[in-house]
């Protein structure tokens, strides 16, 4: 059971990252260019989807607590295709916000996902198994961006709505013939809606496990600093169309399937989970860093370099922590605490593009510098964290 339910998962999460891949490149492109919208409004809209997944992850992670994980799964995977539908209408901004908002509030997969990760593994192996998932991240940004961009230059927004979807469709019926529940014990007593900021209160009473959370935040808000403007990056500063971005955002992919599908266990075996993830910082930092001062004439190969250092930074410091944090967390609060930890992420996802919207208004250059002052302060956490553990 514990094989096929990792399989299954992985598909699941495969099919749902195609589905979001497919929008996400196209989205600060089609804001601005299409919809009129400002850098600052961009960066809104890429938060209100963060917004309702922090205000409503802990809310699905207690939810798969009390009444398991397959349900909540489905329910998320059939959220995300009305979103989709939505999406594929937006002839205003009004709507495509609309549409964000109904996907954020929906995307609550991915920490159900890792929760059921959580019950299907032993402890030693989960580093393992959520690089295997991570896999299916890069996997599906491989797919999702490069036709994402093919359809939308070659089609038009409501063909690129409704692709995304059908595979929600698919997704969903994939994952109610073959996915088995993973909980074995069901905790009703679970409340069924409770303030996220009180979960980070009772989460950060843990000092290593809240450090992480912490840590967690911190990273991806210096990251969706480049995410949110990359697309505006390439298409403005370099030139890039709209299906050559989609190939950008491919490469990425390929790199995170290769890195998370074949070294993540090897580099984890040999580093340990603090090595490996004080070397994803470094990565990370030096890879954000350098997008925006690449010369135009060079643009290929060098742009590559800097986005293989994002991919394997982000690889390298992304799975160890969840690890981390899933071996100093009970088994009766997997769900809560990836819950929480997929909140610390929203968190971070709010503030990233809010503030990296606002400073690509001011010049280019400015959210890339920033994320990479963050994530030399991350270092500074991460090294701190190593030694509070190596002491206890």
């Amino acid at each position: 059971m514990k094989s096929k339910g990792l399989y299954i998962i992985f598909i699941t999460v495969l099919i749902d990252m195609i589905g979001f891949g497919l929008i996400i490149p196209i989205l600060p492109t089609f804001a601005k260019g299409d919809l009129g919208a400002s850098d600052v409004m961009v960066g809104l809209l890429a938060a209100s989807y963060s917004f309702m997944q922090f205000i409503f992850a802990p809310f699905w992670g207690g939810l798969s607590d009390r009444f398991g994980r397959r349900p909540i799964i489905l329910t998320s995977i059939a959220l995300m295709g009305l979103s989709y539908v939505v999406f594929a209408h937006s002839s205003t901004l009004a709507i495509l916000f609309i549409a964000r908002l109904m996907g954020g509030f929906g995307a609550a997969n991915i920490s159900v996902a890792y929760a059921y990760i959580s019950d299907s593994t032993e402890p030693k192996n989960r580093t393992k198994a959520f690089g295997f998932i991570g896999a299916a991240f890069g996997l599906g940004f491989i797919i999702g961006p490069v036709f994402g961009g093919i359809i939308k230059e070659t089609y038009n927004i409501l063909t690129l709505g409704y692709a995304a979807a059908g595979l929600s469709v698919f997704n969903l019926i994939i994952a109610f013939i073959f996915l088995p529940e993973s909980l074995k014990t069901f905790n009703k007593t679970k409340a069924l809606f409770e303030n996220p900021l009180k979960k980070l209160t009772y989460v950060f009473k843990n000092e290593f496990v809240g450090s992480l959370l912490f840590i967690n935040f911190v990273y991806i808000a210096a990251f969706s600093m480049m995410t949110i403007t990359a697309a505006l990056l390439w298409k403005e500063q370099y030139n890039l169309s709209d299906k050559e971005v989609g190939y950008m955002f491919g490469f990425i992919g390929i790199l995170i399937v290769i890195i998370q599908g074949g070294l993540i266990g090897p580099v984890n075996k040999r580093l340990g989970d603090f090595k490996m993830l004080i070397l994803g910082v470094v990565l990370m930092m030096i890879g954000l860093v350098s997008m925006p001062f690449v010369p135009l004439e060079y643009f290929i190969p060098l742009e590559l370099f800097a986005l293989a250092f994002t991919a394997f930074g982000n690889s390298f410091l992304s799975t160890p922590a969840g690890s981390l944090i899933s071996k100093n967390t009970s088994e009766q609060e997997q769900g809560m605490i990836m819950g929480t930890n997929q909140s610390m992420g929203s968190l971070g996802r709010i503030v990233g593009p809010l503030v990296g919207g606002a400073l690509y208004g001011v010049n280019y250059y400015w959210p890339y510098v920033t994320s990479g002052v963050i994530m030399l302060f991350v270092v500074f956490l991460c090294i701190r964290l190593a030694k509070i553990h190596s002491s206890n």
